[in-house]
């Protein structure tokens, strides 16, 4: 009963937002009811520990907006700078085969996206690219949301490992263990997310392609591993070397700059006609969205710039960019999020002791005349919003865009925040009273702690075998790999101990499960289908994304087991 009572929060969830399609901002308000009434309840809690685990979760959540924020008011600029459509129209001149272009803008430009942004960014700016390259919307979404795995648990500059992983365990931030599960997580994904393109491209020639054939998919075999093995060996070598902030960053930059000279040469292409889709004549209707071209051109025109004919959601500039001009924004991205987390640069100290301190008091509980505080200690230069909102204002003068354009980013951005902030801003408080709820009078462990000494018993020795499944659940409804690892690092971790096994390499299978999870994510799902105009194919998309999502999981899983059962 205690157990049950204990994934209330997250059977309201799994009930009303996946099974009923409630709307998140309906739903995370009533799961965060359902855990704070079982703590009160059935755990015994004073009010003053549920008050402080709620606002230290707001505190949580206004941090994550914040660079939710930065995030799309990069992705707002450079649309209305015409940065956006000078980069899809860069990728139309590197490939004519759509194999290729999936790998290139949804692998590697993705990943990068990911590592920068995060947040389910990757697919709202891949999937218009592909999109406006001539993909049909529906396979656009596909490809979209089968590349937010490998490079998710690094996302918006680590942010899943620094932040939920962090605050799931309950450890500083420069506790050592962050940097060995990151490692731990970078292995695991390197080598499983390795056969990660060519799933994108043979699921693409599979379900979308004029003859329906999977080895249409799989001949290009050779770019899709060198396309892989050019994000994945850094990854894990920037994981080694720099931490948990740059494997997708660094690794989907360095995979592009590799790549893309590759693609634009032909090498490891298969030699004959470049793959394409039928006309867009004969494309099912349920394949098309709001923001599909009227019809593709054929691939004799591979250089034709596709975007042209796509109507705006935002107005841009109407000079045209340069491609190098274009990319410069995210470049320094990277740059200045790399160079203020060098700890070899003379400044790095000066950048860290920017702090902002502040301590929150809660009432004391009259029963047990116990007060609870909550304190915040962020090092302002540190955070990534700043770098996205210092780079929009670079943007606003090497674009040379208006006031008028640059305010209106602004306005669209806040509108957009406001929309997502409601369920994150329930979301991450439930997590809190969820895992800080030891103490009360009821005498029993936290709900984690309750769920763990179950998961332990039923599983045993062999609870790595589902322990990223559980990790996967946790992102698929959830919507956020960070909240998952908010929510089962501590459970993962304690599993890990009372079965004798490596808590880390448990925690980081946690990591990994929680990436793979966001393929099958409603959140994801509807958020990308709405950039391009797709309704009601979510469970068509789902029902694909969870052929990858099985081999992910069911992969790590094993290599993990047989790994630990070597020890």
């Amino acid at each position: 009963m205690s157990v049950m009572l204990a994934l209330s929060p997250i059977l309201v969830v799994a009930v009303l937002l996946v099974g009923l399609r409630w709307p998140a901002r309906w739903v995370m308000p009533l799961a965060y009811l359902a855990a704070a009434g079982t703590a009160l309840t059935h755990w015994g809690l004073p009010g003053g520990q549920v008050a402080a685990a709620t606002v230290k979760g707001v505190v949580i959540a206004v941090q994550l907006l914040y660079i939710v924020f930065g995030a799309i008011l990069l992705l707002g600029v450079l649309e209305r700078s015409g940065g956006l459509a000078a980069i899809r129209q860069s990728f139309t001149r590197v490939s004519p085969d759509r194999r290729v272009q999936a790998i290139l803008v949804g692998w590697l430009f993705g990943s990068f996206i990911e590592g920068a942004s995060g947040f389910g960014t990757p697919a709202a700016v891949a999937v218009p690219l592909l999109v406006g390259l001539g993909f049909p919307a529906l396979a656009a979404v596909m490809v979209g949301m089968i590349i937010q795995s490998t490079a998710v648990s690094f996302g918006a500059v680590g942010t899943p490992i620094l932040v939920g992983v962090r605050t799931g365990l309950n450890v500083d931030a420069a506790d050592p263990i962050l940097r060995d599960i990151g490692l731990r997580v970078a292995m695991i994904h390197g080598l499983i997310g390795t056969l990660i393109p060519l799933f994108v491209s043979g699921m693409l020639t599979r379900f979308f392609g004029e003859n329906r054939s999977l080895r249409e998919g799989l001949a290009v075999w050779r770019f899709a591993l060198f396309a892989a093995v050019a994000f994945t060996i850094p990854s894990v070598l920037v994981a080694r070397f720099l931490g948990p902030e740059f494997p997708s960053l660094l690794g989907g930059l360095i995979g592009l700059i590799v790549v893309l000279p590759v693609a634009r040469a032909g090498w490891l292409i298969p030699k004959g006609p470049p793959w394409d889709f039928a006309p867009q004549s004969q494309w099912p209707l349920d394949w098309l969205g709001r923001l599909q071209l009227p019809e593709a051109p054929r691939l004799a025109d591979p250089t034709s710039p596709t975007s042209s004919n796509i109507p705006p959601t935002h107005s841009v500039a109407d000079r045209p960019l340069s491609t190098t001009l274009a990319w410069v924004p995210y470049g320094l991205v990277a740059l200045l999020l790399v160079l203020t987390r060098l700890k070899q640069l003379p400044v790095s100290g000066w950048i860290e002791s920017v702090q902002w301190k502040l301590t929150l008091f809660t009432p004391s509980d009259i029963a047990s005349g116990s007060g609870s505080t909550v304190s915040l200690n962020e090092k302002l230069l540190l955070l990534p919003a700043n770098v996205f909102l210092l780079v929009t204002l670079a943007v606003f003068v090497m674009h040379r865009m208006s006031w008028r354009s640059y305010v209106s980013a602004w306005k669209s951005s806040l509108s957009t925040l406001v929309s997502a902030s409601i369920p994150l801003l329930f979301a991450v408080p439930m997590v809190q009273v969820f895992r800080e709820s030891n103490g009360g009078s009821a005498g029993l462990l936290a709900m984690p702690s309750e769920v763990a000494a179950t998961a332990a018993h039923l599983a045993g020795n062999f609870w790595p075998l589902f322990s990223p499944m559980m990790g996967g659940f946790g992102a698929a409804i959830a919507g956020s790999n960070t909240v998952s690892n908010m929510m089962f690092s501590q459970v993962q971790y304690e599993v890990g101990e009372k079965i004798g096994a490596d808590p880390r390499w448990i925690v980081a299978l946690q990591a990994v499960g929680g990436a793979a999870g966001n393929m099958i994510c409603v959140h994801n799902v509807v958020a990308a289908s709405a950039v391009v105009g797709l309704q009601d194919q979510e469970g068509t998309i789902i029902r694909k994304t969870l052929i990858p999502f099985t081999y992910y999981t069911l992969m790590a899983a094993i290599l993990v087991q047989i790994f630990l059962m070597a020890q």
